[in-house]
């Protein structure tokens, strides 16, 4: 499959063609019901509830849905609409007519859709439960493991599985390994049989190999389902039925698309062909925003903090997918700092109340997502710039970042601000803030940048803290910003990726760390080989009842 033509991340219910939401007090119903005709790209079909990208950009949205519009909600039961299939993974037909790109990117996607279940059930307490109600192989199964927990059908055919090795002499791509040995702590064993073994398992077994937390007969099931749902509901922190809590529609994205450019209310992305680079600008927020819970309730989806946070998330993923030849993005912010640190002043003092809370994991999701695009980011910290607090985390997220000294002009003089928010608000993979991060620790620099919070630091002060890479003056800001640049884009864009991903990550390793640097390590070099894509590869004869042709030299 060549490149496709542009792919759009926004999406509402009325346009789903592959899930379906139902609602009943605490519990909402995600039912996987995929059109197979209904491919976001031809040359495949989606049988047996198999998924490519449109039906995970479905489910991302779907989430933030019930995130946002339905507060009532604690508990996300995940099941099928078709008989005897839970959802049988992505799609082996579309990955084996895709780019490269697209296999990487999509399994990027689809990563992150469910490291973002993981992140509302711990800091939202959104729950999700997998109702596993036919045969649920690879994808599918990665999909169950993103769930708090997983309820089998115990039928005598349904059984989890993840067969990529045996069947695609592929990996799973969404973190089935790491979480089956992580999080559900398989012993190691069990699981090598099991991620060898194609028929999956099923019953009892999957429930003693603790691939499963329970399991019911057919009977009864759709009670087991009701009655863990409702328990788990219980030890949620969201409103729940008859709190009151209203909920936030999330309309259409203001949002203009150009051959070459990018344009929202709060963010612009303006693309140079030719230089290879996007310039990213991000606005303050304007005017006064809402600051107590009868404003920010009244302001709903226009408040300046959700739309932010939606523009942004969204760039992203157009700039991702769609510009796969812009390898550089150069950060920038624009407007009053102070309107920045208000507006973080009005996410912390109302961090209990359900919206506030939710508005900031999506800025956390989509910082973090920032975070592990594959892509040099640089933060030009230049006259009217804005990073302050929340703002500031677009900066410590860069590679490197530079700030323009004007000794001779302290009031044009562009400054950043650390605010109370860069401590954790907003924690990276590795758990840790990007002040940590950048630190490593270290107490000694970090008491130095508390020491100055909400002070606005010049390039120079700046500097002398560690917080950015270079303070030119303005007679050399132009040269050494150019030559960065230049020498940056002209660099082995592989090489780029790899070196990125592990300079960025320098702390502590977790359950969502492993799952992103086995996806760029592992699939990215497996993905290419013969005994994958090659003419005999197994994703190319899958399905077609030719053998696989496999070059047995060990690697």
């Amino acid at each position: 499959m060549s490149q496709p033509s542009r792919v759009d991340y926004q999406t509402t219910p009325s346009q789903y063609k592959h899930w379906k939401l139902k609602f009943e007090g605490p519990v909402a119903t995600l039912v996987a019901d995929f059109d197979e005709n209904a491919g976001l790209r031809p040359g495949y079909k989606l049988k047996l509830n198999s998924y490519d990208l449109g039906v995970d950009i479905e489910l991302n949205d779907a989430v933030n849905r019930i995130r946002f519009e339905h507060p009532e909600v604690r508990t996300v039961v995940v099941t099928s609409g078709k008989e005897k299939v839970f959802c049988s993974g992505a799609n082996i037909f579309m990955l084996g007519v895709s780019s490269h790109a697209w296999k990487v990117n999509f399994c990027k996607f689809t990563n992150e859709t469910r490291n973002g279940i993981e992140d509302s059930s711990t800091h939202s307490g959104l729950k999700f439960l997998a109702a596993v109600n036919g045969s649920c192989a690879g994808g599918g199964y990665e999909l169950a493991l993103a769930c708090d927990e997983i309820l089998l059908i115990d039928d005598r055919s349904s059984a989890v599985s993840l067969p990529e090795v045996p069947l695609l002499g592929v990996l799973p791509g969404t973190g089935g390994l790491t979480r089956v040995t992580d999080k559900r702590k398989v012993r190691h064993d069990l699981a090598d049989i099991f991620c060898t073994t194609t028929e999956g398992v099923r019953g009892q077994k999957a429930k003693d190999w603790r691939l499963v937390d329970d399991i019911a007969k057919p009977a009864q099931f759709a009670a087991r389902v009701q009655e863990r749902a409702l328990e788990l509901a219980q030890g949620s922190a969201r409103p729940g039925p008859g709190a009151g809590a209203k909920g936030v529609a999330l309309p259409p994205l203001s949002k203009t698309v150009e051959a070459d450019a990018l344009r929202y209310s709060h963010v612009t992305v303006e693309i140079d062909r030719a230089k290879r680079t996007a310039t990213w600008t991000v606005k303050a927020p304007q005017g006064t925003v809402a600051a107590d819970v009868a404003g920010i309730e009244a302001a709903g989806s226009a408040w300046q903090p959700l739309v932010i946070a939606r523009e942004l998330d969204d760039a992203i993923l157009e700039m991702r997918t769609n510009e796969l030849e812009i390898g550089t993005w150069l950060i920038r912010t624009e407007g009053d700092a102070a309107a920045v640190l208000a507006m973080d002043a009005a996410l912390e003092a109302n961090a209990g109340h359900w919206f506030v809370r939710e508005t900031r994991g999506l800025l956390r999701r989509t910082l973090s997502r920032l975070d592990v695009s594959s892509r040099s980011l640089f933060a030009l910290i230049d006259e009217g710039s804005c990073f302050a607090g929340t703002y500031l985390e677009l900066a410590l997220a860069c590679d490197r970042s530079y700030q323009l000294a004007l000794p001779d002009d302290a009031a044009k003089a562009p400054k950043i601000t650390v605010g109370a928010l860069n401590w954790g608000t907003y924690p990276m993979a590795t758990g840790q803030s990007r002040l940590q991060r950048r630190f490593y620790e270290e107490e000694a620099p970090l008491a130095a940048v508390k020491a100055q919070q909400g002070q606005p630091l010049d390039a120079d002060a700046a500097f002398a803290l560690g917080l950015v890479t270079s303070n030119p003056d303005d007679i050399d800001w132009a040269d050494e910003t150019r030559i960065a640049i230049e020498e940056r884009v002209a660099m082995s864009p592989d090489a780029l990726t790899g070196m990125e991903a592990n300079l960025r990550f320098n702390g502590p390793e977790n359950m969502v760390t492993r799952v992103f640097g086995r996806l760029t390590a592992w699939q990215n070099w497996i993905f290419q080989r013969p005994n994958a894509v090659g003419e005999k590869g197994a994703l190319k004869v899958y399905g077609s009842g030719q053998k696989s042709l496999f070059d047995w030299h060990r690697v």
